[in-house]
């Protein structure tokens, strides 16, 4: 697999970058794993200086970093720059929350015990953990394992995307540069075909992953095998749940929002627009105008809304799943064709009446298309949002109390938001059920992810 930087925006290969010999890549384990055993014995207070530090860096610098995610994987300029500064966020949050997360605690003794023991949990770090990250939010991604995880006093191996080598080598700077130890956090710059190799090595102890259903079922497994822990968090196909009651212009607004939010490609995008009968056609009518009066165009321009997807491959995968559901049944009503010229353009793009059948009713549109769904009511809604194998996260707009229990309880996903598009945010924990996924990140659940609960009993 080529590790190289190419431009989506016009397919221009920048640079390319030589992946990591076989003796290169033993050299990092071994630094890592010589790293960790004296990395664990530092204080709290000694990893969240260093990780505000990085936070510094991440603000002091956030252009020429973000100018990197652009240049690689397209986003816009602006969703860029927010990017880091959400990194920045999220390691002060972490720098000023681990170690409470990762306190000790104390058991009630059983009747047995005597007086004076004492029982408690104690959380101690696993080692290396080898983490294999996605191109979309190329820093965040990584930033939202790595901050908890060295706080926890773990060291980190990055595999990243190959298509976002110069984003993966500007962490590893900003966090050395920011003084945590040689080999606390290394990138590796290496192909798919040694991942395995990685996660059967001794030294590495733990393995996440954010990517694809099929890539995690690889890596599930092969954890699995060496009775390692791992964490995944997979793809999305979230319910967007309008009900009549829901103000209609502000939930139309939000749907655009999420839908189009990094060009279309993220995981808990609002992909599936499943729409309360007595309002479906206002609100299908309005989103095809907002879908038709955004820019797509160079993500460096200000002015453009939506820049260009990833790469070839995927501009490929994405009209040939929209051209195939046209095929099957479903109605296009506005998009539909890769914009003419360089780069990877595809148009904000409505399907509807999407029969069973239809690749885009149950595979995962990762781009700028929304799905249009009508729902006779509540229960009919639910069992849409349900009718799918993914499970990460989805959203239900309604001013019903009732309705807002029964989403927030029946919808079948690792998150629920109610009158709010999804987000990952340091604050709050965040994962997927069914084949979006298994463990959780971020909140508490971000330190205590790869650590060992270890209970201990003294009398």
């Amino acid at each position: 697999m080529a590790i190289a930087t190419t431009n989506p925006a016009t397919g221009e290969t920048v640079q390319e970058f030589d992946a990591l010999t076989s003796e290169q890549l033993e050299e990092k384990l071994q630094r890592a794993w010589d790293a960790f055993r004296s990395y664990r014995d530092t204080t709290f207070e000694q990893r969240a200086g260093w990780l505000r530090a990085a936070a510094d860096i991440f603000d002091a610098e956030n252009e020429r970093l973000a100018e990197l995610a652009t240049l690689e994987m397209g986003k816009t300029f602006a969703a860029a720059k927010a990017e880091v500064t959400k990194c920045a966020l999220g390691c002060r949050w972490y720098a000023d929350h681990a170690a409470e997360d990762l306190a000790d605690v104390e058991w009630p003794k059983p009747k047995s015990a005597p007086e004076h023991a004492r029982i408690f949990t104690r959380y101690q770090p696993l080692g290396p953990v080898l983490a294999i990250m996605p191109w979309n939010f190329p820093y965040w991604q990584v930033l939202r394992f790595a901050a908890p995880a060295l706080m926890a006093g773990n060291v980190g191996l990055l595999k990243h995307a190959s298509n976002v080598p110069q984003v993966a080598m500007a962490i590893e700077d900003v966090l050395t540069r920011a003084g945590f130890p040689e080999g606390a956090f290394q990138t590796l710059l290496v192909g798919s075909s040694v991942i395995e190799g990685i996660i059967d090595d001794d030294r590495v102890r733990a393995v996440t992953l954010t990517g694809s259903e099929p890539a995690g079922r690889e890596v599930g497994a092969r954890a699995g095998q060496n009775v390692k822990t791992s964490v995944l968090e997979l793809g999305g196909s979230d319910p967007f749940i309008v009900m009549p009651s829901a103000d209609l212009d502000a939930t139309v607004e939000a749907g655009v929002s999420s839908r189009l939010l990094n060009n279309g490609q993220s995981c808990i995008n609002a992909k599936r627009f499943i729409l309360h009968a007595d309002i479906a056609d206002e609100f299908t009518q309005k989103l095809v105008a907002k879908f038709e009066a955004l820019t797509v165009g160079d993500p460096m321009d200000e002015n453009t809304d939506i820049g260009p997807l990833s790469g070839a491959q995927s501009l490929e995968e994405l009209d040939q799943q929209v051209q195939d559901s046209v095929a099957s049944g479903a109605k296009l009503l506005t998009g539909g064709k890769p914009v003419g010229g360089a780069g990877n353009f595809y148009p904000p793009t409505v399907l509807a009446e999407i029969p069973k059948e239809a690749r885009a009713y149950y595979e995962e549109l990762f781009g700028p298309v929304a799905l249009v769904h009508r729902a006779t009511d509540i229960d009919d809604a639910i069992r849409i949002a349900n009718d799918s194998d993914f499970g990460l996260g989805g959203s239900a707009w309604t001013n019903d109390e009732d309705e807002k229990i029964r989403f927030a309880t029946e919808v079948e996903s690792g998150m629920v938001y109610v009158n709010k598009v999804t987000e990952s945010t340091p604050e709050v924990p965040f994962g997927g059920a069914k084949n979006s996924g298994y463990g959780r990140e971020l909140a508490s659940f971000g330190p205590q992810s790869f650590v060992n609960a270890k209970t201990i009993w003294i009398q």
